[in-house]
């Protein structure tokens, strides 16, 4: 069936309803317009600091570098949302039955981490933080989530306390 006519009004309305249609549901698209823009905030931000070179960088190299290369990766992924047929890929931005017990594990993760970091330690701290956002999994059992926030706090405070030497207490006990 030909849609085009001669004056190409009802075609032209048709393929601009078609392509804001396809837009609107295409996940690819608005992760890459998110990337593009958290790369050109980083990008333009960066240079307020004192670039450098490559051989003595300085603190404003790395923002400015990783922004452009964001912003790079943002087009490219904008760019395959754009180039994938009519109705391949086609998902709203919310999944259909969103997790929101889930979602909030993980946003609350961190602030579990800050409070029990800032009265407990380290340990105390990454020990929440993981069984917190653990918390979220409809699937795993309590024996598993303390399982793995042992794991990954034991790794975690030899890794950032004794090799990196972070200057963060590994115990304290300021909340008796």
């Amino acid at each position: 069936m030909n849609r085009r006519h001669k004056a190409g009004g009802p075609a032209l309305a048709w393929e601009a309803k078609s392509v804001k249609h396809s837009l609107l549901y295409k996940r690819d698209f608005y992760a890459g317009g998110l990337m593009i823009l958290f790369g050109l905030f980083a990008a333009m931000n960066g240079p307020r600091y004192t670039l450098g070179t490559l051989m003595h960088m300085g603190p404003g190299f790395m923002p400015t570098a990783l922004g452009v290369i964001m912003t790079i990766l943002g087009v490219v992924i904008a760019a395959t949302a754009l180039t994938e047929r009519e109705g391949e890929g086609e998902e709203g931005i919310l999944p259909e039955h969103p997790q929101w017990f889930a979602w909030g594990c993980i946003l609350a993760s961190p602030l579990a981490f800050i409070l029990f970091g800032k009265f407990g330690g380290m340990i105390p701290g990454t020990f929440m933080c993981v069984f917190v956002a653990a918390l979220g999994d409809r699937d795993a059992t309590w024996r598993g989530i303390v399982g793995l926030s042992a794991v990954v706090t034991f790794f975690g405070v030899a890794l950032f306390h004794y090799v990196l030497k972070i200057p963060m207490p590994v115990l304290k006990w300021d909340f008796l």
